[in-house]
């Protein structure tokens, strides 16, 4: 059973940074990747950025180039996502996923996260 924990969302001022955290367990094969994902109050569901699980390469949506930075721990089967000069526009509850296809019509999950909340204050 694929099982993904999030941790690491709070309260942080405009301009701060916070690492959200994703451990993976349960997976059987190598070719996936894992994503995160944020949902604000009233919006649709969108994905953040994502990292192959298997050579690493990463991708990032327009609103997070420049500000977080996404990586895995191999050992420790963990992802994180390191978000920089947060904005109030990045209030969300954050997810991690595990997928195949990131971006493409063909994206397929496998397993979610619980989510954790990321408050910007002004």
């Amino acid at each position: 059973e694929v099982q993904l924990v999030e941790s690491g969302g709070g309260l942080v001022q405009a301009g701060g940074s916070l690492r959200l955290s994703c451990a993976v367990s349960g997976f059987t094969f190598d070719d996936y990747a894992i994503g995160w994902f944020r949902q604000a109050p009233g919006a649709e569901r969108e994905g953040v950025s994502c990292i192959s699980m298997s050579d690493g390469s990463t991708s990032y949506a327009d609103s997070a180039k420049g500000r977080f930075t996404i990586s895995s721990d191999g050992a420790k089967n963990t992802v994180y996502l390191q978000m920089n000069s947060l904005k109030p526009e990045d209030t969300a509850v954050y997810y991690c996923a595990a997928l195949t296809g990131w971006a493409s019509p063909l994206m397929t999950f496998y397993g979610w996260g619980q989510g954790t909340l990321v408050t910007v204050s002004s």
